[in-house]
């Protein structure tokens, strides 16, 4: 789509601006949806070239406009979208757009790997990603090395020592335990790294507002847009973003391909949310920190995890370096394993008792039986997720009625 306007822009701006002429909408103040499967060439040329730049024979001009083929491949929703979304996250050049988080992981890792290749990865990660690894990835030829999240040294030697690296997967914070892992340093080994392998990034939990991978030396950051992004618990989505064109190319040939694309009316509703991003996500973390620090030291509460309230001088270090805030995410482990963690999700009033994150909305859940419960007992004990952790997404409504929510439902354990 046509872009009149500087790149040169704040972010809010940007996001408000960029990528979208009215004058292609029949004037519309915002874009429309494009519910179309195909799109007409002006001339045979025009098709000619626009497969040419699509199969990766050709690459598009600088200023070049070039025409929409198939919605499988691009569609106008989506291009918008890409395209407003990139000055949301310092350091992006490009974007891709999924139909899912689990897509966006998917298909930037195929972009790159391919049979007899090796992917580090920290530990513990989303369930579904970790299952991807073991289930699809290993079997197909991929092989795979877990490093337990925040472990530094650890990392930076498992990225030296493994040959035929491609990828370096980092999901910081850890899902559920917010674990941090070093993006910086993870970056700097993979590029003293003889196959010199993509960091990539899950950024879901801080980003785009309070982390920047990009920065930090990561390749590729990788969105389920589903929870923050999205805001409302009401679409899935997903996105790639990339430190040059050139590393997405191959993301969007591999997208086209496996037809992972987001339709055009969840492109529309995504792209309507990114100018309120940072103040659905200021929001949720202040009255998260609130809630955190003010829990911390419950009776029925063996720990806390959420960064302002790290006592590890290396989470600490890692915090202060890459994050600007500390998010909506903390985890608590309770005194008594499962069983009060079940009381204390039978007993919350305010909060909902659901899986997934991000939105407006508390929601809280249990991880080991939901989320990660198709991973091993054995990869669960390594990584910290207990049978008394519960992982909270604080929401957007007064912290005070979530805190006395949060108060009842604990006293109830006992």
């Amino acid at each position: 789509m046509s872009n009149k306007k500087e790149h040169s822009l704040r972010p809010p701006t940007a996001v408000l601006t960029r990528g979208f002429d009215p004058a292609l909408s029949v004037g519309s103040a915002r874009p429309a949806v494009f519910r179309s499967s195909t799109y007409v060439f002006d001339t045979p040329e025009a098709a000619e070239r626009a497969f040419a730049i699509m199969g990766g024979r050709a690459q598009r001009e600088a200023g070049e406009e070039v025409g929409l083929i198939y919605s499988r491949f691009n569609h106008p929703n989506a291009e918008i979208l890409e395209d407003q979304i990139v000055p949301l996250e310092p350091g992006a050049q490009a974007a891709a757009v999924f139909n899912s988080g689990m897509a966006a992981i998917m298909t930037a890792i195929l972009a790159f790997a391919k049979p007899g290749d090796h992917i580090v990865y920290t530990v513990p990660l989303y369930g579904g990603t970790q299952h991807l690894i073991h289930e699809f990835l290993e079997p197909f030829g991929i092989s795979g090395t877990a490093v337990r999240a925040g472990q530094t040294e650890a990392l930076t030697t498992a990225i030296a020592e493994t040959k035929n690296l491609r990828v370096v997967l980092l999901e910081t914070p850890a899902n559920p335990t917010l674990v941090m892992a070093d993006i910086r340093r993870a970056a700097e080994a993979a590029r003293a790294h003889p196959d010199k392998p993509l960091v990539m990034v899950d950024n879901t939990f801080l980003g785009p507002a309070f982390q920047h991978p990009l920065e930090l030396g990561a390749d590729v950051v990788l969105y389920s847009a589903t929870k923050y992004l999205g805001g409302f618990s009401d679409l899935l989505g997903g996105f790639a973003l990339t430190a040059s064109p050139e590393l997405m190319r191959p993301i969007k040939s591999r997208r086209g391909l496996f037809g992972n694309i987001l339709q055009p009316d969840e492109c529309w509703m995504l792209d309507s949310r990114l100018p309120t991003v940072r103040l659905r996500m200021n929001r949720a973390s202040k009255n998260a920190q609130r809630i955190a620090e003010r829990l911390n030291g419950h009776r029925h509460i063996e720990k806390i995890y959420y960064p302002s309230l790290f006592d590890d001088p290396e989470q600490i270090r890692i915090y202060k370096d890459q994050c600007d805030y500390p998010g909506a995410m903390m985890s608590l482990v309770l005194k008594g394993g499962k069983p009060a963690a079940f009381a204390f999700l039978r007993s919350v009033q305010l909060a909902r008792n659901a899986v997934s994150l991000g939105g407006v909305e508390t929601l809280v859940s249990h991880p080991r039986s939901t989320t990660h419960s198709s991973v091993s007992a054995e990869e669960l004990e390594i990584a910290g997720v207990t049978d008394g952790l519960v992982r909270i997404s604080v929401g957007c409504e007064d912290w005070r009625d979530l805190l006395a929510d949060f108060e009842q439902a604990l006293d109830k354990i006992g």
